[in-house]
């Protein structure tokens, strides 16, 4: 049977042609849509199952500001300056919208769901606000905000996973996808707004997650990301099987799909990563050696203010049992300086820990207080901003000695990389990932290799950020 035009263009979208010329599609799509999305990596993946549901919906996506009748910012209200990121882009939209009567702008995710009213009401950004529970209700609130009414639904949600959603890989290099495996979250750091953002933890139906994996990989994928706010919580009783599902088994499940699938996860919390995981990333070569393990603080005083659950001396024995299991695992953080209350004494301990620790990379901030969580109704953020940012220099350069340090140390060794694309630099280059989430550069010399494909790289040099190679093929 013949395809019509909207069946062959949805296909080339699900193959990672996410974008079609405007011209092609004029009489195929209701309107077209722009989606930025800011903040983690569950927001980017949270993007593309909203990509997948307005063009099931008949609506079409453009790279093209312009040409979109339907603009789209998915936020994070983690940090404040992502927040002051986005309220900088909406009122640039605003005045695309003044400018042109046709378009409508929405926020979608975590930022919606905590600013609704100022966004929607007050201070008139949007036409559209969306909660990350409800993004089913999308094409209806469209339909309600191009009569002028207000269109909001932010509604949270114990079950929804969207697990029946194949997302769209919207600027796909083809070769690396993210796969969402659970939403939410249980832990109620006194710092954190996901819990009320993004509301309890459900975990995904692990038969959907491998299905999925699997068509990734035989659409051309070659690694695969398995995301959640807390991967290691993962937990699903399979009726059809009669047990349950951990993490472990999950991991397990995608890693034997093909040994050519990379796969890797984040995010894992220290409380909550088992040696059973530990297990099957020693089992599978095609399982990465790399574990993002968020510390936030080196001091137990402040981790129990923090309500993080775990003391400094369990953190710092968890790194011990990691590189015994896994001697060549990279680890990577996340940092926070000037939390309430916190002292020199406390700081310093902080850098103690990601010198014994070794850190690849950390994601560093200082500290926000963030309306409506823990923190903000129970302490006081009394550390003066000069002094957090100070601090927050401290670990920078701290993490900046460490990151060269572990490059250095990967000179004269050879890695397996898979190829990603070209380099930033040079498309005489390519530029991968070792299986430590090592960047590499290296030189695509007379050898007939794609992107996608694995090649053996002996490290000659670096720079604090890229390992730079060549083929030892």
């Amino acid at each position: 049977m013949e395809l019509t035009d909207t069946e062959k263009i949805h296909n080339e979208v699900r193959q990672g042609e996410a974008y079609a010329p405007i011209s092609d599609i004029k009489s195929v799509y209701k309107k077209y849509f722009y989606i930025e999305s800011y903040g983690c990596a569950m927001n980017f993946a949270d993007t593309e199952v909203v990509a997948s549901i307005l063009n099931s919906n008949g609506y079409g996506a453009t790279k093209n500001l312009d040409e979109a009748e339907l603009i789209f910012v998915n936020t994070c209200s983690i940090r404040e300056k992502a927040e002051a990121t986005v309220r900088k882009r909406l009122t640039e939209f605003r005045k695309l919208k003044e400018a042109n009567k046709g378009v409508l702008v929405g926020v979608l995710g975590c930022m919606a769901e905590r600013l609704k009213n100022k966004l929607l009401e007050e201070e008139k950004l949007v036409d559209i606000v969306i909660g990350p529970d409800s993004y089913r209700s999308l094409p209806t609130l469209i339909q309600q905000a191009e009569t002028g009414q207000k269109a909001v639904n932010v509604l949270l949600s114990r079950d929804e996973t969207y697990s029946d959603i194949s997302p769209i890989r919207l600027d796909s290099n083809g070769v690396c996808a993210f796969v969402s495996i659970m939403r939410g979250c249980n832990n109620m750091c006194s710092f954190c707004v996901v819990p009320f953002t993004r509301g309890r933890e459900r975990s995904r139906d692990a038969h959907s997650i491998i299905a999925e994996s699997k068509d990734l990989f035989e659409s051309g994928f070659k690694e695969i990301t398995l995301l959640g706010q807390n991967v290691d919580s993962y937990y699903w009783y399979d009726e059809q099987n009669g047990h349950n599902v951990t993490f472990a088994n999950l991991l397990e499940s995608v890693a034997s799909i093909d040994k050519e699938l990379r796969v890797r996860f984040s995010t894992s919390h220290p409380k909550d990563i088992t040696d059973e995981v530990l297990f099957v990333m020693a089992k599978y070569d095609n399982v990465c050696k790399h574990i993002h393990l968020p510390i936030q603080s080196g001091s137990s005083r402040l981790l129990q203010l923090m309500n993080r659950t775990y003391s400094r001396e369990w953190y710092l024995a968890k790194v011990d049992r990691i590189k015994e299991l896994l001697p060549t695992c990279t680890i990577t953080a996340d940092i926070i300086t000037g939390f309430c209350t916190e002292t020199e004494e406390d700081h310093q301990e902080t850098l103690s820990a990601m010198e014994y620790c070794g850190y690849e990379m950390s994601y560093m901030y200082f500290y926000s207080e963030r309306p409506g969580t823990l923190a903000a109704k129970r302490f006081e953020d009394d550390v003066p901003l000069d002094v957090k940012k100070r601090r927050l220099q401290e670990v920078v350069d701290m993490q900046g000695i460490l990151s060269a340090r572990g490059n250095q140390n990967d000179i004269g060794k050879t890695f397996k990389i898979l190829i990603e694309g070209n380099s930033k630099k040079s498309d005489q280059d390519w530029s991968g990932r070792s299986e430590q989430n090592k960047s590499v550069v290296f030189s695509k010399g007379d050898y007939n290799l794609k992107k996608g494909d694995y090649t053996l790289v002996k490290i000659k040099e670096c720079t604090r950020a890229t390992l730079i190679g060549e083929i030892v093929n």
